[in-house]
């Protein structure tokens, strides 16, 4: 079976904030999206980091699923939990760009 490649694009440090996921073990990221994949569904995630050129694609899997209408006016999306070799690059680079913002009591897509 194939899997699936998931893009998504965080162009700004407030579009990072708003999709990482520092409380999933590994780290995660939340994709803006009416996909529906069953949660444990293994993807290959290719990740385009603000004004990097070339996206990073990593294996991830489905760890959060938030239908359309959910309470709390979130969007509807699914949670990757970042996994396999580059995972740990990944997040360390995601938390390089958000040093200033992860102690913020700002609400993310998730939380």
């Amino acid at each position: 079976m194939d899997v699936p490649i998931v893009d998504c694009s965080y162009p700004t440090e407030s579009a990072l904030y708003m999709g990482y996921m520092p409380f999933i073990s590994g780290g995660g990221l939340f994709v803006r999206t009416n996909l529906t994949l069953p949660l444990g569904s293994t993807v290959n995630l290719s990740v385009k980091l603000l004004s990097e050129v070339n996206p990073y694609v990593i294996s991830a899997k489905v760890a959060w699923i938030t239908p359309r209408g959910s309470q709390g006016n979130k969007p509807a999306g699914l949670g990757f939990q970042l996994i396999g070799d580059d995972a740990r690059a990944l997040k360390n680079k995601i938390e390089t760009y958000l040093a200033a913002m992860l102690k913020s009591s700002q609400m993310t897509d998730t939380m």
